[in-house]
């Protein structure tokens, strides 16, 4: 395969215990369809639950056509922002592949761990409803869909924390007289 912006020969490389490819010259990164989410899940197990298609909602996002090839069937990808990132990926329309340019899937984490700090209990409350949802009805499967609610609900403890420091000192308190 080659690279979309210069035609360099891509390297095996991984991120994360996941094969991708990357182009040594620009370090471009070509992730194979569902190897994104991986890497992202590996790089930071509290974005893991943060799955989305990058194509489900087409009203909230802007698509262009990019001049870049996918390196799989060399057919034109599109220019998509991914999530609230912030960062433009070209995707292959056909389903083989997302590219990021140098540092954007860093920023990707960056981005997306800086949404998982900045939400309420009330979002995290939301967003256990949701995951409890997708244990019976997601496309991941029950073991990852439930490891999925359970990264949410710490989530909201830590957040219910976080929000309400008296009730934090109030379980500190109990555990340290705790006789267990």
């Amino acid at each position: 395969m080659e690279c979309p912006i210069d035609e360099t020969t891509l390297e095996t490389h991984t991120i994360n215990s996941i094969n991708i490819e990357e182009c040594a010259q620009c370090r471009g990164l070509w992730f194979e369809e569902g190897e994104l989410r991986k890497a992202k899940d590996e790089a930071d197990p509290d974005l893991d639950w943060f799955d989305f298609d990058l194509w489900s909602d087409q009203d909230s996002f802007i698509a262009d056509w990019s001049s870049r090839k996918c390196p799989q069937c060399g057919k034109n990808m599109a220019t998509i922002s991914y999530g609230a990132t912030g960062v433009a990926v070209d995707y292959c329309a056909d389903g083989h592949g997302v590219w990021l340019d140098r540092g954007e899937f860093q920023a990707i984490i960056e981005a997306l761990g800086a949404e998982v700090s900045s939400k309420t209990a009330s979002d995290y409350v939301t967003a256990s409803l949701e995951e409890a949802k997708e244990i019976f009805a997601g496309d991941e499967g029950f073991v990852s869909e439930w490891k999925d609610f359970l990264t949410v609900t710490r989530l909201l403890q830590y957040r219910i924390l976080i929000e309400n420091p008296k009730v934090a000192e109030l379980l500190i308190a109990l555990q340290t007289t705790s006789p267990f």
